[in-house]
């Protein structure tokens, strides 16, 4: 004996075959708007499919390059920076202080023997390996420098044309 469907399971099993067609028709209807290519494998690195292949090795190389200029600027610039500290340290900014007082001393006392009151006529410096000569005959002073390659250098000054 076969029960009979309550009016809720026939409204149920009648929207379920409503909404079934519907899905046939959707899928039908739709279906001939599909459109399918071929599937195909390419290798997308140049190295393996060819193309392009030589830009991308002119790529990688220029990427290499520039690195490692890159690098070697890196290196420059802190020895650079540290040859910079090495000179402003205290003690150096101290000797080359002492230095200029040193030389300017040296010019100051080089004056007066060629200048002062009591000028000498002729001497002899040798200030770093340097050798400088200096003679003097009453109208002209003559500076000979000859340096510690052997170069000479001479220089000729007039007495009395200096005014001020």
């Amino acid at each position: 004996m076969k029960k009979k469907k309550s009016k809720v399971d026939q409204q149920v099993e009648n929207l379920f075959l409503i909404v079934m067609i519907t899905s046939m028709l959707v899928l039908v209807l739709y279906s001939a708007f599909v459109d399918a290519n071929q599937i195909t494998h390419k290798f997308k690195s140049p190295s393996f499919s060819g193309e392009n292949t030589s830009s991308h090795y002119l790529t990688i190389e220029n990427q290499e390059a520039s690195r490692k200029k890159e690098i070697q600027d890196e290196l420059t610039q802190a020895l650079e920076d540290l040859e910079r500290e090495k000179e402003n340290t205290t003690v150096a900014r101290f000797i080359r202080n002492l230095e200029s007082r040193v030389y300017a001393e040296l010019s100051r006392q080089l004056v007066n023997n060629l200048f002062g009151e009591d000028a000498s006529t002729s001497g002899t410096i040798n200030l770093e390996g340097n050798k400088i000569t200096y003679t003097s005959d009453g109208d002209f002073i003559t500076l000979t420098i000859i340096e510690n390659d052997g170069t000479e250098t001479t220089i000729t000054l007039p007495i009395n044309s200096f005014t001020f």
